[in-house]
């Protein structure tokens, strides 16, 4: 039994690669485009297929119902467009004409007429009753790939290689504008409900909101990684779904331009993607032979079951608040679109744990420590390491980049923090007189300073250009973990194993408060870029949010399923999130909105490998499923025939009754709310020892 995602239906397996995807309009049925020509009919009822159309000598581009449902177009590589009758699956008209691969037909909202995109750089409009060409339109200086007509019929846009967008009068054909910008191909257009916007899908990787009054541009939609081939509104015209190259769709909010959810399951190109016309699904193709549906209702593919596979160990968000990376105990390092959650890429070299890792302030370089006593630093954009530092005799537990980014101080179980040029790797300066492992360090905003913390209980300040120790800060009784600047540069913080948090007066160096509450050792420490909260992460599974001026516990998150290894914040023009790591493996990104009478906590995606797997298993006499749900499960080799499976030995059969609806409820709960929060902070606790 393979991963099934909540949310995710059967799929359709087809014997050639599926280009395109369109539902009737009244949702019953369903047509798909093939690479070898074909064209298969399903009922959405259970999915099965009705009929195939044959006429097509090469691949079909696109599929298209009439505004009645009566009729289905077909563009192809075979230079035509094909009329057929849907509900008897009989060819009514071919139309001919063009001289090179037809990408795309679309219907006039009246259905009269066709626009039909050709690579011969024209437009076509056809009569549907007599099948006659009315006229071209002519003005693309290459290939056009698609062609949408406005709602109310008085417009048709055209999108084309040679990286433009152009609007033309739907009864005289006169170019009415031209909307410039992607930096590529523009593969596919769409009109937003009430016409007034389009949205674009290019091979630059993005995608473009138009206003189509003005002609400018709303939004740019980056998040995929590849070429984005197709676009699509809602039937209620509040979100886009964009299919790209990278495999994935992703759902945007149309108002915000942020992206809502990312899809993934495919295994090559998405190709094709539609809304079904209720807005509860969403159907994607590709040359994965396969078509996908998802059931976007239920809102939970935020749920990302690929990351770290042991415990991750360091969390932090680059300056630009676009990505996340994360160093695990697998000997990974792993980068995140913050927002979606979506995998980037994973960095492998360390050949031991990586213990901590950090953004250079540009975003464009990582830098890691780990159990192999080496520091390494990566170059995003190529995704190779640049340079391996060598010098420390034992594991890195912390590293910071210098504000300006030319320096890397690393701390080491070997009692020291070296400073090494980025530009050179060289090692610029050696920071000696802790009497214990160092196991933390960073740098204060200015960066003049560097602070340290150490198993020898102390936090030392350091002058960042001489290299010499100016305070020793004594306080905690038990190992120093982790120090952190707060944004203006006005505090530290420092966490220690005697499950407290000090923090310290800059200008002084005195200890203004010691928050207590946590039960166990406390690790990490961070800062909101605001500075008006203080988060803490410890061995007892809670991360704890202060008021950074009271000191006042604000909420806590309990019942983490591990220890709290990491914690990074990122602000956005709408929100603050809070990054969290665990020993679990499981990165959480939760939204903290702290208001004056109030601290809520939402989780926003998560990214673990927490998933339930089974080898040489069958579920069996499950209850309750729809056909839907059995042919999933039975796609996924989850259910099969009871009969067969006795005979075999080795074969373990599960029983389960009345499950679906059980486990849909815990999944779904679990998924959006894994830890309950409290805003209402407990009774302080008694400190107790450390467990060993």
């Amino acid at each position: 039994m393979t991963g099934v995602h909540f949310g995710e239906l059967p799929y359709l397996t087809e014997e050639d690669a599926v280009r395109t995807c369109a539902y009737s309009p009244d949702g019953i049925v369903f047509a798909v485009g093939l690479g070898n020509g074909d064209i298969n009919v399903y009922t959405t009822s259970n999915w099965e297929k009705v009929r195939t159309l044959k006429g097509h000598i090469k691949a079909v581009w696109r599929v298209v119902y009439s505004p009645s449902g009566d009729q289905i177009a077909s563009a192809g590589e075979d230079k035509t467009v094909r009329l057929w009758d849907s509900e008897t699956g009989s060819l009514q008209h071919t139309l001919t004409g063009h001289t090179n691969w037809v990408h795309c037909a679309a219907y006039s909202p009246q259905g009269d007429r066709i626009a039909s995109a050709c690579d011969d750089r024209t437009v076509r409009v056809w009569d549907v009753a007599t099948g006659k060409c009315w006229f071209g339109l002519y003005g693309h200086t290459g290939g056009v790939l698609c062609a949408a007509y406005s709602p109310n019929g008085h417009q048709i846009a055209s999108c084309s290689v040679d990286r433009s967008i152009r609007l033309w009068n739907a009864a005289t054909g006169r170019c009415i504008r031209i909307l410039s910008g992607h930096g590529d191909w523009v593969w596919e257009i769409a009109y937003s409900l009430r016409g007034d916007q389009i949205a674009s899908a290019s091979k630059d990787k993005t995608v473009r909101l138009w206003d189509v009054e003005a002609g400018a541009c709303r939004f740019v939609l980056t998040g995929h990684t590849e070429a984005v081939e197709c676009v699509a509104y809602s039937p209620k015209g509040d979100q886009i779904v964009s299919g790209s190259v990278d495999t994935t769709a992703r759902l945007w909010n149309v108002e915000s331009g942020h992206c809502r959810q990312t899809l993934t399951g495919h295994n090559s190109g998405v190709s094709g993607i539609a809304f079904s016309p209720k807005g509860d699904q969403v159907a994607s193709t590709s040359h994965d032979k396969t078509v996908r549906l998802w059931d976007i209702s239920l809102q939970v593919s935020r749920f990302v079951s690929s990351g770290h596979m042991r415990s991750v160990n360091s969390v932090q968000c680059s300056s630009k608040a676009d990505l996340l990376a994360s160093g695990g105990s697998d000997k990974t390092i792993r980068i995140w679109d913050l927002e979606t959650g979506a995998s980037r890429c994973i960095l492998s070299g360390h050949t031991g744990p990586v213990f901590c890792i950090a953004f250079s302030p540009k975003g464009n370089e990582v830098v890691s420590g780990g159990g192999d006593t080496s520091v390494r630093i990566w170059d995003l954009d190529s995704r190779t390491c640049l340079r391996t530092l060598t010098g420390h005799s034992q594991q890195i537990d912390g590293i910071a980049y210098s504000p300006q980014g030319d320096v890397v101080a690393s701390a080491s179980g070997d009692k020291t923090i070296r400073l090494w040029g980025t530009t050179t790797g060289d090692c610029q300066r050696t920071l000696v007189g802790h009497v214990d492992a160092v196991l933390s360090v960073v740098y204060s905003p200015s960066g003049d300073k560097i602070a340290s913390g150490s198993k020898d209980c102390t936090v030392r300040i350091w002058d960042a250009g001489t290299g010499e120790c100016c305070h020793i800060l004594i306080g905690h009784t038990k190992w120093t973990r982790d120090v952190a600047f707060s944004s203006i540069g006005n505090q530290l913080a420092s966490s220690g194993y005697d499950m407290t948090i000090r923090i310290w007066d800059v200008e002084t160096w005195e200890c203004r408060m010691t928050l207590t509450g946590h039960s166990d050792r406390v690790k990490p420490i961070a800062y909101s870029r605001r500075g008006d909260l203080l988060a803490s992460g410890s061995w007892d599974g809670e991360v704890r949010l202060w008021d950074t001026v009271t000191g006042e516990c604000r909420a806590e998150i309990p019942s983490f399923r591990g220890a709290v290894h990491s914690l990074a914040w990122s602000t956005t023009s709408d929100s603050d999130y809070l990054i969290t790591g665990c020993g679990d493996a499981s990165i959480l990104n939760w939204e903290i909105a702290n208001e004056e009478d109030d601290c809520r906590v939402r989780l926003f995606w998560s990214a673990t490998k927490g998933a339930l797997t089974m080898t040489d298993a069958s579920i069996q006499d499950v209850r309750g499923l729809t056909s839907l749900n059995k042919q999933l499960l039975q796609q996924r080799g989850a259910i099969g025939e009871p009969e067969h499976l006795w005979r075999e030995k080795n074969k373990k059969v599960i029983i389960m009754s009345s499950v679906v609806s059980k486990l849909k409820h815990s999944s779904v709960e679990a998924l959006v709310d894994p830890a309950s929060v409290s805003n209402t902070p407990k009774e302080q606790s008694k400190q107790v020892g450390p467990s060993p």
